[in-house]
């Protein structure tokens, strides 16, 4: 497959033939000595050695360092124009009395879209300000949808109690896992990322007696006063506003421009005193946990937790909804999730051809809107408003 593909070249080391040669040995090797030695972990094998590789020898394993540019990203947080935050505040009044003039099927889409935003734009806040593209940001998500899940059913804690240990477990594993991957950049950093939601996967589908394996979890139900679709939709349109709000926040503060210094010149950063790794793992850590949050949501929401969550096509979702919507603005991640679950949810009901009509229509997305949505907005307004 194509992840094996990639698995064996950043093991083997990026350009080295020879690299991957041996790579592709050692992994044949394992996997088939794998399946009669200890059948129970093959799937989570490959990414495992992986991990160990990148944490012992983040080049691979014949591979030499790559010269990195320092990140292209537009870093600059600039108030939104006048016009554009009148918008904003249109658009959230109208969202607040969405519940009065949408039925219960309609709320229960706008919750899934408020719950992808949230998802969004922490894969955003590290990938954007912070310059670590991730392959794998839906382990933090299923993390803590499991952490609220485990709350419900072992501790048979209240759904305050399930939410608030989502994020927190989410961001404890976040910052162990966070201070190996701040030691590399560019595709080994995505690729380790990869690793750690692969074998979070695996864990959780193979490991029945604790996760319920591919027959998940079932009745994480929400407190009393939050089980209607109405109650939850507000519940995740104050999380979802919050939420954002705080990582947008944080990109204003001397902590967002030590991030975005980081990313463009770790080694002028540190030249001028940044403790470039500790603020990329606080970024990252704030990142996971916020998924985590949204995981736990989205646990409540459903009523139950698959492995699913935290699969590589659930990565994948985050990191197109981004690239649809502009890694350069915070607004970008929410009209990208906006834009990626709507498209979604109309084609699903629409045609059995759905997938192929998707893929369709985000390649012309992308086209059309090399800088994403909220990059052809703001586009579209600086040539339309006078001079």
């Amino acid at each position: 497959s194509v992840t094996d593909a990639f698995v064996v070249v950043v093991v083997g080391g990026l350009g080295s033939l020879p690299g991957a040669a041996l790579a592709s040995l050692l992994i044949g090797l394992l996997q088939s000595f794998g399946i009669m030695l200890i059948p129970r972990a093959t799937l989570a094998l490959v990414f495992v050695v992986m991990a160990v590789v990148l944490i012992l020898r983040p080049n691979g394993l014949l591979g030499r360092p790559i010269a990195g540019s320092g990140g292209g990203t537009p870093g600059l947080v600039r108030p939104a124009p006048m016009a554009l935050r009148a918008a904003g505040g249109a658009a959230l009044c109208a969202a607040l009395l969405a519940p009065f003039y949408l039925g219960d099927y309609a709320l229960a889409i706008a919750t899934e879209m408020l719950i992808a935003m949230l998802f969004a734009a922490s894969l955003h806040f590290m990938m954007g300000p912070g310059g670590m593209a991730s392959f794998g940001h839906a382990a933090w998500f299923g993390i803590g949808a499991y952490a609220s899940a485990f709350a419900t059913h072992l501790l048979a804690a209240p759904m305050p109690l399930g939410l608030a240990l989502a994020p927190l477990a989410a961001g404890v594993l976040a910052v162990a896992f966070g201070a190996f991957v701040v030691r590399l950049s560019g595709v080994y950093l995505a690729m380790l990322t990869l690793a750690f939601a692969e074998i979070a996967w695996a864990i959780a589908f193979q490991w029945v007696d604790l996760t319920g394996g591919d027959n998940g979890i079932l009745g994480v139900w929400p407190a009393p006063w939050a089980a209607g679709p109405r109650g939850f939709y507000w519940l995740a349109l104050g999380v979802t506003v919050g939420g954002t709000l705080a990582l947008r926040h944080l990109l204003a503060t001397p902590f967002g421009y030590s991030l975005r210094g980081a990313r463009d010149s770790r080694l002028r950063a540190e030249a001028i005193g940044i403790p470039a790794a500790r603020v990329q793992l606080a970024a990252f850590t704030l990142a996971g946990a916020a998924a985590g949050l949204a995981g736990g949501l989205y646990a409540y929401a459903k009523g139950s937790v698959f492995p699913t969550y935290i699969s590589l096509g659930h990565s994948v979702d985050a990191l197109l909804m981004v690239l649809l919507g502009g890694v350069a603005t915070m607004s970008g991640p929410i009209l990208g999730a906006l834009a990626y679950t709507g498209l979604y949810d109309l084609l699903l009901a629409a045609t059995s051809l759905w997938r192929l009509v998707l893929g369709a229509a985000i390649i012309v997305l992308v086209l059309a809107f090399p800088e994403g949505i909220a990059g052809a907005i703001l586009r579209l307004w600086t040539r339309l408003r006078p001079a």
